[in-house]
């Protein structure tokens, strides 16, 4: 069975950084498209960034700029690094495998004014 899970959440102030992580059992992550996606509290879940297997990446344009998708096939991982933090930044962040139901539980993002 397919296991993602995410780590590296947290609280910080605006303008800081923080970088998720999304760790998978077995190889999938590193045969797969990969993506991440938030879910602010009361909003839809919201597609964030998206890394193919050979690591083009493309990102919603409210964090062009700010987050970086990347990926490690050995480690079969995939990270978010996101700085500059906004406020409106604040969600649960899930890492999802591309055109599948293979979805982390999320890890929280608090980004504090």
């Amino acid at each position: 069975q397919v296991q993602l899970v995410e780590s590296g959440g947290g609280l910080v102030q605006a303008g800081g950084s923080l970088r998720l992580s999304c760790a998978a059992s077995g190889s999938i992550i590193s045969r797969n498209v990969m993506e991440w996606y938030r879910q602010a509290p009361g909003k839809q879940r919201e597609w964030v960034a998206v890394i193919t297997n050979v690591g083009g990446t493309s990102y919603v344009d409210s964090v062009k700029g700010r987050f970086t998708i990347s990926r490690d096939n050995a480690k079969n991982t995939v990270y978010l690094q996101m700085n500059s933090l906004k406020p409106e930044d604040t969600a649960v962040y899930y890492c999802h495998v591309y055109n599948t139901d293979y979805w982390g539980r999320g890890t929280q993002v608090t980004v504090s004014s």
